[in-house]
């Protein structure tokens, strides 16, 4: 890499220790970075170290990672409460809530707290434009999308996501981050909510959804067509389950907010679902139900 292609990046932080949060954590920290991870409160930061050391050792296991090197990746990641000891990392990326306030408020936070003005802040959203993120901070030409994917350790693509005012050298630093250092493909796409892959994906998943909602067919016809009509390896009312129906949902309302095009509207069911607090794997209980614990 050129010294005009942006810095080598060393010291990576992630906020938000959930499921995908967790993930990029883990690759960072596989990859031999020294890792920070931000929770809210002391409680969810353990919890997050919880994930990362189950799926290392889910890894060991099935035999993708020997014990040395799961235990000297764990080993890497440290966990914190706040976002205060986020001020010497070179890269963040933002991995919270699918929610804008909640988004927007992190990123005024790191631009008052991350100290290198080369820094990139890179977002994880699944749909809320870049630039809204990036022009709540001071140095929005450092503020892009990377948009990983779950379970992040497993899938290889990460989408790039550029505003208007980011900067050839932002996105120079987060191209090698993800592929050099992570190993990862790398798509980009123009600032626009759901990026590639969900503006393709949500909509079929809504109309699995519609399907259901109507009667027409049992979320295990849907899903067993798709499976094995398609060969997809998971049907959509169970990758609706896996990605989380809240966060579904979420994506929907950001999609058809900017597109106003019916086939992003989120269906009554799947607003009733989450509610209902019935969000997909991770409550036990959503199109299909699934063990806890």
């Amino acid at each position: 890499m050129s010294p005009a292609a942006g810095i080598p990046v060393r010291r990576v932080g992630v906020v938000g220790g959930g499921q995908v949060g967790a993930g990029i954590a883990e690759v960072c920290a596989r990859a031999g970075l020294d890792t920070l991870v931000a929770e809210t409160d002391a409680f969810a930061a353990g919890a997050a170290r919880e994930r990362v050391a189950a799926s290392l050792e889910r890894a060991v296991r099935r035999g993708r990672l020997d014990r040395l090197a799961a235990e000297d990746a764990l080993s890497r990641v440290r966990f914190t409460a706040g976002l205060d000891e986020m001020a010497d990392r070179q890269l963040v990326v933002e991995a919270a809530t699918e929610n804008t306030e909640a988004k927007t408020e992190i990123f005024r936070t790191l631009d008052k707290i991350v100290e290198d003005p080369a820094a990139v802040l890179a977002t994880n959203t699944s749909s809320i434009p870049v630039m809204r993120l990036g022009m709540a901070t001071g140095r929005a030409d450092h503020v892009l999308g990377l948009h990983f994917f779950n379970p992040v350790p497993a899938l290889p693509l990460v989408e790039l996501v550029p505003s208007l005012h980011t900067a050839r050298e932002a996105i120079e630093t987060a191209e090698d981050f993800a592929t050099r250092l992570l190993g990862k493909t790398v798509v980009r796409s123009r600032d626009r909510a759901g990026f590639v892959v969900n503006a393709l994906l949500v909509p079929y998943l809504l109309s699995a959804v519609r399907m259901a909602e109507s009667g027409f067919a049992t979320a295990a016809d849907i899903d067993a067509g798709m499976e094995l009509g398609c060969a997809h390896p998971m049907g959509p009312l169970r990758l609706a389950d896996l990605i989380g129906l809240d966060t579904l949902a979420a994506i929907a309302e950001s999609l058809y907010g900017e597109f106003r095009e019916p086939l992003y509207a989120p269906p009554p069911l799947l607003r009733r679902m989450v509610e209902a607090g019935h969000l997909g794997r991770k409550s036990g209980r959503g199109f299909h139900p699934y063990h806890q614990g």
